[in-house]
């Protein structure tokens, strides 16, 4: 399976043939923004409950250091390759994979890849149910009642076949995340000058060492869509430039996270919830922005299954059978039999997240075990192993001991932080 054209989920992206990029500096900040930030930020504060105030603005500080350091070594990989075997075709995450490891490699990018934005759907749907639910607690209906409500909205947005009528509400869900952000800010700090208040209340670091890799996979989680690296630096018109700007985009972004768990913390301590919305006011200012968040993220969602659907689509198409009964005689229309298979496995995908998304209890833990595991594989192991094999020779000891280093570290974190969240923090 190949990963489709990242464009797709990125209304500023402007790929053009040969490779060669017609995005503005400013363009490329804006699509490394929307790869990077979403939903996982809000769960953040509850991430500095579980570690502490300083160990959870640590983690985050050593999470963004290591994703650029990272992403910089995928691009040098990609590099690497070009000048090997020549610019003709721009290198994607699974082909680096194959590189190195043949089609082992390129299955297990790909695989985790997939997984991956699996997660990030599910997230989705846990994040509005839960939103949804709270708002709608009088009434007795639940997270997974709002779940499965969603489904037939999501199948019939799944059918639609072009992202460019989509890609205004991810621009919408976008707007709505800074006004939530911005929102919470300001409770936040009515919370703590208007509130019972007492800073010594407010742990620096857990007493539960459990607490700290949980932390640390929601960090992980918050600076998604790390497989858009290679997408993002070959869209830019000048590629030079690209390391500089990604390293302040990440230091911006890194700032605001710190920021924004540790003031959530602050003003609700050990009653902060896994997604701080759920701490604000039931007025109709709280509501709405609530509203707004669950509104664009229900049209986003499409968006993010999309990369999904044409996976399964092209190893679809590649069978015999759709080979077979894939055009109507004498043309290149697409029979209905082979569009209903297509329309009929799409359905499948969004009935199967929603029904995982069912049983996820919680969205802090949910956030943190994908992190912990498939996005700290990606952003972390997956690269510095590359980066091993395809520059290895020619890196000086220190180069070497540093990727060692990811490598070991991203799987202990792996494992370790996997054990915390499923047994408990």
């Amino acid at each position: 399976m190949e990963i489709p054209d990242a464009g797709a989920s990125l209304p500023l992206l402007k790929s053009s043939a040969g490779g060669g990029g017609r995005a503005s500096a400013l363009q490329t900040l804006g699509n490394i923004i929307v790869s990077i930030v979403g939903t996982g930020i809000l769960g953040l504060p509850y991430a500095f409950r579980v570690a502490g105030w300083f160990a959870g603005s640590l983690g985050v500080v050593i999470v963004g250091i290591a994703t650029y350091y990272c992403m910089l070594l995928l691009i040098q990989c990609r590099d690497k390759l070009e000048s090997d075997e020549g610019p003709e075709e721009t290198k994607t995450y699974g082909d680096l994979g194959f590189k190195c490891m043949g089609k082992t490699g390129r299955y297990l990018t790909e695989t985790l890849i997939f997984a991956a934005q699996c997660g990030g759907s599910i997230a989705y749907l846990v994040f509005i149910g839960r939103n949804m639910s709270s708002i709608f607690k009088s009434y007795g209906i639940s997270m997974v009642s709002f779940i499965f409500m969603l489904v037939p909205i999501e199948i019939a947005l799944s059918w639609v076949g072009s992202l460019s009528a989509l890609s205004p509400f991810s621009i919408f869900a976008d707007i709505c995340n800074i006004i939530a952000m911005c929102f919470v800010v300001k409770e936040n700090v009515e919370q703590v000058f208007g509130g019972d208040f007492s800073f010594s209340d407010r742990k620096a670091i857990a007493s539960n060492v459990g607490g700290i890799p949980f932390a640390g996979g929601m960090a992980v989680f918050c600076f998604e869509g790390f497989a858009m690296t290679l997408a993002l630096e070959s869209s830019m018109r000048d590629k030079q430039e690209f390391p500089k700007l990604l390293a302040k985009v990440l230091t911006g972004i890194t700032f605001v996270y710190v920021l924004f768990g540790f003031c959530g913390y602050m003003a609700y301590g050990d009653q902060t919830m896994d997604i701080i919305t759920l701490n604000l006011p039931k007025n109709w200012s709280a509501i709405a922005v609530q509203i707004g968040l669950c509104v664009g993220l229900t049209f986003t969602f499409p968006i993010m299954v999309h990369p999904l659907n044409e996976i399964i689509e092209q190893k679809l198409k590649r069978t015999e059978w759709f080979q077979k009964h894939q055009y109507t005689d004498g043309t290149h229309s697409t029979t209905k039999l082979c569009r209903c298979v297509v329309y009929l496995t799409r359905t499948i995908l969004v009935v199967g997240l929603a029904t995982v998304a069912s049983f996820v209890p919680g969205f802090g833990s949910f956030a943190s075990l994908v992190g912990s595991t498939l996005c700290a594989l990606i952003s972390f192991v997956l690269p510095a192993s590359f980066h091993l094999t395809l520059l290895g020779p020619s890196l000086n000891l220190w180069n070497k001991g540093l990727d060692v280093f990811i490598v070991l570290s991203g799987l202990v974190f792996a494992v370790y932080g996997t054990y915390n969240t499923i047994v408990g923090v």
